[in-house]
């Protein structure tokens, strides 16, 4: 087995996974990080694995593709699932965490393993192999044009972030604590009546953004799309997306609001709150005044203001086999949003499976292949080998797993049977030392 250490380019969830799963298997590793010296548009901390659009990992139940995505993690030994697990906070049925909790115990975790060194460095070209290439959305300059060069055109969207805010500084007499349907009490809700909605949606469409500086109308992946682009959609769209009032019900009024603002949990302490799907490109100012409307976030503290950023991606279908290394290049993988994965687990999950595979390929094994059974698998077959004429990052979902060979009407069922199957694969594949 060959004692180079393998070159990790990126200490983002893609990136840490990656080294992480191939120092238990016994490979050195070089992570290589460009922080803190430079840090992207869209980074502020030192530390690895920063969360920068929200704090939560979305659903936990299994019954949930991303729920089921971190159960076979969780099973495979997931440095990140393990982090995000030990500094997780109040979110109702999802998985939210301390954002400065999870990037510095990763952070932690990875300088203390012996196998891994950490070098700061901005790699303007892809180095040779055996090489993991983990550098994110937002991999820009040169060695953008080193990865457009090696694999062909890189397409690109657009994402956004929401604000942040004090949880001093909001007027509680007005704010109430609730998940929907009585299900805890893990959001706090800004209840608005039809006058003050409407009076938001007319000030928010209006507003001015930033400019992005495009040739061109940018694309904006749907799962973060900005709030105002969304209003402009129609005036009730915000009613029947993010601010969607039903099962909640205001204590100062005994009744249904016409919308609900939540703010979500963003750190261990319960001192700060993101405001739950409203991404944006507002100017900062625009977003202080707009936002203010709100009831209760009239004088919110923000530490955090929304921000839009162009987001780089491969065209990897045909370029990347499943386990996500180059097929020109062998002894080349890359992972995380790079390649098409979108979201946090998402991209830890790329990282997993090009970490594990890179060990084998060193180990002189066979790549394994989780199959488009699991969701893991799923991901990297959509990736590899989606056949459509607009490839986009996805999330992952049941659509892309392999169907179940009997036919369930319900839907709850049938997923269930689906996390059922994958489960079971993942605890095969374990119990057989493959992996």
């Amino acid at each position: 087995m060959s004692q180079i250490p393998v070159k990790v380019i990126g200490a983002g969830l893609a990136g840490c996974e990656a080294a992480w799963q191939l120092a238990r298997r016994g490979i050195p590793v070089e992570l290589i990080d460009m922080k803190p010296g430079r840090l992207s548009p869209a980074h502020k901390l030192d530390t690895f694995c920063e969360l920068v659009c929200s704090n939560s990992l979305r659903s936990d139940s299994v019954t949930n593709a991303v729920g089921l995505l971190k159960a076979e993690l969780r099973r495979l030994g997931s440095l990140v699932m393990e982090c995000a697990d030990a500094v997780r906070v109040p979110a109702g049925g999802a998985l939210a965490v301390d954002r400065l909790g999870f990037s510095g115990l990763v952070t932690e975790r990875i300088k203390a393993e012996p196998l891994i060194s950490v070098t700061e460095e901005e790699i303007t070209e892809i180095p040779s192999a055996p090489c993991i290439i983990a550098t994110g959305p937002l991999t820009d300059g040169k060695l953008l044009e080193s990865m457009e060069n090696k694999t062909g055109a890189t397409l690109h969207f657009h994402d956004a972030a929401a604000p942040v805010v004090t949880k001093e500084s909001l007027d509680m007499t007005k704010v109430f604590s609730s998940s929907r349907y009585d299900r805890g009490s893990d959001y706090l809700n800004c209840p608005m009546n039809a006058e003050e909605y409407f009076r938001f949606v007319r000030e928010l469409i209006t507003a001015e953004t930033v400019p992005l500086h495009e040739f061109e109308t940018p694309k904006v992946f749907e799962g973060c799309m900005p709030v105002e682009a969304m209003a402009k959609r129609g005036e009730q769209t915000l009613a029947f997306g993010p601010l969607k009032p039903v099962g909640l019900v205001d204590p100062n009024t005994g009744r249904m609001p016409y919308a609900v603002v939540q703010l979500r949990q963003d750190n261990r302490e319960g001192t700060l709150y993101n405001i739950v799907g409203f991404q944006t490109n507002l100017k900062f100012s625009e977003q202080r005044r707009v936002f203010g409307l709100i009831p209760g976030l009239e004088n919110a503290e923000y530490v955090r203001f929304g921000v839009m950023h162009r987001n780089s991606f491969m065209d990897s279908p045909g370029k990347l086999t499943p386990w996500y290394e180059l097929k020109a290049a062998p002894g080349l993988f890359f992972a995380g949003q790079l390649t098409g994965v979108e979201g946090y687990v998402e991209s830890a999950s790329s990282g997993f499976t090009a970490g594990v595979n890179m060990a084998r390929k060193l180990m002189g094994s066979g790549p394994v292949d989780f199959t488009d059974e699991t969701a893991i698998g799923s991901l990297g077959h959509y990736v590899s080998e989606y056949n459509g004429s607009d490839f986009q990052p996805m999330n992952v979902t049941f659509g892309i797993m392999a169907p179940l060979k009997e036919r369930i009407r319900n839907k709850r069922e049938r997923y269930e049977k689906i996390a059922e199957r994958a489960l079971e694969r993942i605890d095969n594949m374990i119990s057989a030392g493959g992996i």
